[in-house]
């Protein structure tokens, strides 16, 4: 991989590049003015970062490299994934925990455990997904201190700088306890797909560049952006966290994943054409019968998918969104070939509609998803 950057050429005497670090928690440098409404103590802020990055600023990049036993040109590719800033060489950024973390990913790829390339992808996974979640629990905190204390959004930041200490044990460890139970999950859904995936062996599966087999669907919320343009800021935030919530709480239930959410739509993956169709259902009844939130326009196919950085792509995805955009406000709409595959099943009903001119597909013909027998996903 390139470097890039104005560093000036790594010295002869560093190791050979074969990277890595692990994850610190940069707190922000902005200066408090004397007087500023709502200042954060900066004494404050120092005991928070000494506990949550283990311990004063004291290393430089390469110093923080060197004593991991790895070039600066390989952990920077590293800190880059991780989301960090670009550094000069004389910023003291790094703590003696940065340096730990750096050897033990350095050493996964020293034992051949990991790939340089893995190794990289997946702390950018975990650069990526943590940063989002910091921010999203950030805003739940100050929002919950705005509403349930009535006192201001800088005032709420403030008491959450001094309140932050006393959570971030608990916090630690229901992540360490979520991210454990999520790889179970996974690690039991790799387990049937290679059972089943034994049993109907054959060489076109093999040969297929799109090698998972899914049911994707999006869920999009009708009249969203007109809606947008009539609500402040918090009544917009708060429709959407009810969509998102909502969303989630469905899909979970139904078995499937929720990729990743856009505003006013979700996009989703079920292991099933069953489970995509149940969860497809119970989204459109939802939201039809939600008094607070308009309604959605479902779209699911079954077909196979490629699957990188917790996303998926393929035409499979693809056509599950214009899907979406051709359905009517309440409804499901599918393609004739996940309709066959739901076509012995007596939990759906399944209504075709004459062929439609779709761009990227040219024509296909669109079925309408409807409950047939059975009451669907039960939520508590």
């Amino acid at each position: 991989m390139s470097d890039q950057g104005q560093d000036v050429p790594e010295s002869a005497a560093e190791p050979e590049p074969l990277t890595l670090s692990m994850n610190a928690v940069p707190m922000p440098q902005k200066p408090v003015l004397p007087g500023a409404s709502g200042a954060i103590d900066r004494e404050d802020v120092r005991r928070l970062e000494a506990q949550l990055i283990g311990g004063p600023r004291t290393l430089k990049r390469r110093e923080a490299a060197a004593g991991a036993g790895v070039s600066l040109l390989s952990a920077r590719k590293l800190w880059r994934a991780m989301g960090f800033p670009n550094l000069d060489d004389d910023a003291v950024f790094f703590t003696e925990a940065d340096q730990d973390a750096l050897s033990t990913v350095i050493q996964l790829v020293r034992e051949e455990r990991l790939t340089e390339e893995a190794a990289i992808s997946i702390m950018r996974s975990i650069g990526q997904m943590t940063d989002r979640m910091v921010v999203w629990q950030v805003e739940a905190l100050v929002e919950e201190m705005v509403v349930q204390r009535g006192i201001t959004d800088a005032e709420a930041r403030k008491k959450l700088v001094a309140a932050l200490p006393d959570l971030i044990e608990p916090l630690e460890k229901t992540l360490v306890y979520a991210w454990k139970r999520q790889l179970n999950a996974a690690i039991q859904r790799l387990a049937l797909r290679a059972e089943a995936g034994l049993a109907s062996h054959d060489s076109e599966t093999d040969d297929n560049p799109l090698p998972l087999a899914r049911a994707v669907g999006f869920a999009d919320l009708v009249s969203y952006t007109s809606l947008s343009r009539q609500m402040n800021e918090k009544t917009l935030a708060q429709m959407v966290q009810r969509f998102e919530h909502k969303c989630s709480e469905i899909i979970s239930v139904g078995g499937g994943r929720l990729v990743k959410t856009i505003g006013d739509e979700v996009l989703f993956n079920a292991e099933t054409p069953e489970a995509g169709a149940e969860i497809s259902l119970a989204l459109a009844k939802a939201f039809t019968e939600d008094e607070l939130l308009p309604s959605a326009r479902v779209a699911m196919v079954w077909g196979r998918v490629l699957s990188r950085l917790g996303d998926i792509y393929g035409p499979t995805v693809n056509l599950a969104s214009r899907l979406t955009s051709l359905a009517e406000p309440g409804t499901v709409l599918t393609d004739a070939s996940t309709a066959a595959a739901l076509r012995n099943n007596e939990r759906f009903i399944l209504i075709p509609h004459s062929p439609r001119t779709v761009r990227g597909f040219g024509e296909i013909h669109p079925v309408t998803l409807a409950r047939g027998t059975g009451q669907g996903l039960v939520l508590d």
